[in-house]
């Protein structure tokens, strides 16, 4: 029996017909009824929102909803059957549920979770996490950011310029070396060993990441397995700088 850290409820198989707008996708359902989804990634997907891939769907039951699908997965490799969560929303809460069971055994010593702690020069920044533990023990900012963006087998992030990336970095060094300052990168598709900054996309970000490492920030490239069963951590990439 597979240990899942998360199950997707009651998934819909269809064909993405078009993405637009940022937030909407076309899809045709097996049954062959066409419906327009919600899309919650609002970045570039790039090389992940090919027309006439494969996707998975979920169904709200909320009657306020103005779109009652979400799309939740983009097959990208029909030879090999790759699946990619494109879901944003979903890697905070997988990766608390992986920090309530220490599955990161590079954090493992901390005792509380907190979500969404102001953080930053001008206190108007939240970091994803903070992790505490004894009075001994260094409090641990972290932040998630969701990669989905491939070259061959290596993954990376950014795949578009983000001056919100580059900023979480520069907010992060600043806690350094009072705290400990860690950035999670999950690799939301099983098919990358490896991991880099998309240096193409964003230098500047690369710049700052490579900087903040030298400072003594700690990366973990966590790669998950996903699939429309579920989602499990496959343990870390090999960081590329």
């Amino acid at each position: 029996m597979i240990d899942w850290l998360y199950q997707y409820p009651k998934l819909y198989t269809g064909i993405l017909l078009k993405r637009y707008k940022r937030f909407f996708a076309d899809v045709e359902l097996a049954s062959g009824e066409v419906v327009t989804a919600h899309c919650p990634n609002t970045g570039p997907m790039t090389g992940v929102s090919k027309v006439g891939s494969p996707v998975q769907l979920s169904q709200s039951d909320n009657p306020n909803r103005k779109l009652a699908y979400t799309l939740e997965l983009i097959q990208v490799d029909a030879q090999e059957l790759t699946w990619v969560g494109v879901n944003t929303a979903l890697p905070n809460r997988v990766v608390k549920l992986a920090l309530e069971k220490y599955l990161f055994a590079e954090l493992s010593e901390y005792k509380h979770i907190k979500g969404e702690v102001v953080y930053g020069k001008d206190k108007k920044s939240r970091v994803d996490f903070y992790l505490t533990g004894s009075e001994q023990q260094r409090p641990i900012y972290l932040e998630v950011k969701n990669t989905t963006w491939t070259q061959g087998n290596l993954a990376l992030f950014p795949d578009t310029e983000t001056t919100r990336g580059q900023k979480h970095l520069r907010e992060l060094m600043e806690v350094l070396p009072q705290s400990r300052a860690v950035m999670l990168y999950f690799i939301n598709r099983g098919d990358c060993p490896d991991f880099a900054p998309g240096d193409s996309k964003d230098p500047i970000y690369g710049q700052l990441l490579r900087q903040a490492i030298a400072l003594g920030l700690e990366v973990l490239p966590c790669r998950f397995d996903i699939s429309p069963e579920g989602i499990r951590y496959l343990g870390l990439a090999t960081l590329k700088i």
